[in-house]
């Protein structure tokens, strides 16, 4: 679902005295919109540390929520430059990475399942599922093998709402972050070559292990 929400720091004079204390006052609005604190805060923080480390990347951060239920849109599109949320939308999980709810991850090929972490998006190719826009895994031992697990972006028509209504959640891929068919063009062509894409899955070890969360 394409959305702008503009978010000015003015908005927050009367936000809620129990928000996250250490996200930055004018993305909590984001919030509203079904995202977890905890996966907004780790995003944009390693956002900062990755703008550091890359000088040219993009102002586009997409955040994808894997602690939601994969019948709601977890996948949300921030723009850094002027603070707003250009879009949801739903996304797929791996098949081994459970059903409705994603609570396994992995890094290793033939596992079926989702890697948790910052990646880099990169080219686009013509495969079998169409157009499709290749990741690069930023984080050794947590995603580095996505190129190699051929982890990526690409249409699927069981990620669906009507699909959900059949059974009971959307469909599940092969590790890949698929995406419904419709704008599925328009979200690969906003987000391909140089955004940063950070999957969390509300995963305690993640934290501990990630070398950008504690640089961040």
């Amino acid at each position: 679902m394409a959305i702008v929400l503009f978010i000015g720091l003015s908005s927050f004079a009367n936000a809620p005295e129990d928000h996250n204390p250490g996200l930055p006052s004018a993305y909590e609005q984001i919030l509203t919109h079904g995202l977890s604190d905890e996966a907004l805060t780790q995003a944009i923080d390693g956002y900062a540390t990755m703008s550091d480390k890359y000088g040219d990347l993009k102002e586009t951060l997409v955040v994808i929520d894997y602690s939601k239920s994969s019948n709601t849109e977890r996948m949300y599109i921030l723009n850094m430059g002027d603070t707003t949320l250009t879009r949801t939308s739903l996304v797929a999980h791996g098949r081994n990475s459970g059903n409705e709810f994603a609570t396994s991850f992995s890094n290793q090929v033939g596992s079926y399942q989702s890697s948790l972490g910052f990646f880099r998006t990169a080219e686009t190719y013509e495969g079998k599922h169409g157009l499709s826009l290749r990741l690069d895994g930023l984080e050794i031992g947590i995603n580095h093998k996505a190129r190699e697990r051929a982890i990526v972006i690409h249409k699927a028509d069981y990620v669906s709402l009507d699909f959900a209504a059949q059974h009971g959640r959307i469909g599940r891929s092969l590790g890949c972050p698929a995406l419904p068919l419709e704008d599925y063009t328009e979200v690969i062509e906003e987000i391909k070559e140089g955004c940063l894409l950070f999957i969390y899955g509300g995963d305690e070890n993640y934290a501990f292990r990630s070398s950008i969360i504690a640089q961040s």
